[in-house]
């Protein structure tokens, strides 16, 4: 519990251990004809279904096994922006990925549903 993904590199004692991307983020950047595959943008996590960064600060989300909770919405490109931006001249990233904190271990495996569990006490 409030680790995140074993050898990835957001692992840790800290709010960033999770990071995920909505596939409608993938098709934004595609329709700039940005030649984009699942994980170029580093998330852990691609989200059919949920527009992620719309959610607010605090929205907890059952993942497979595990329960996230979101804790930052954006997440920095570095280096005077990643690949990504320098190909097309924009990244989705940092408005529109973001990033969840563990709040309950377990296996996360491909084809999981990731459903909104709770808003409350979200941070608006």
């Amino acid at each position: 519990m409030g680790h995140g993904i074993e050898e990835d590199a957001h692992a840790g004692d800290w709010h960033l251990q999770v990071s995920l991307l909505a596939l409608s983020s993938f098709e934004k950047m595609r329709k700039l004809r940005a030649d984009v595959v699942y994980g170029d943008f580093a998330e852990n996590i691609s989200v059919a279904g949920i527009d992620v960064f719309k959610l607010p600060v605090g929205t907890q989300l059952q993942v497979g096994e595990a329960l996230l909770e979101v804790a930052q919405i954006g997440k920095t490109c570095y280096d005077m922006g990643c690949a990504i931006k320098k190909q097309v001249g924009t990244c989705v990233m940092p408005q529109e990925g973001i990033f969840t904190r563990v709040l309950e271990s377990g296996r996360i495996k491909p084809g999981d549903a990731v459903k909104i569990v709770s808003r409350e006490g979200a941070i608006q």
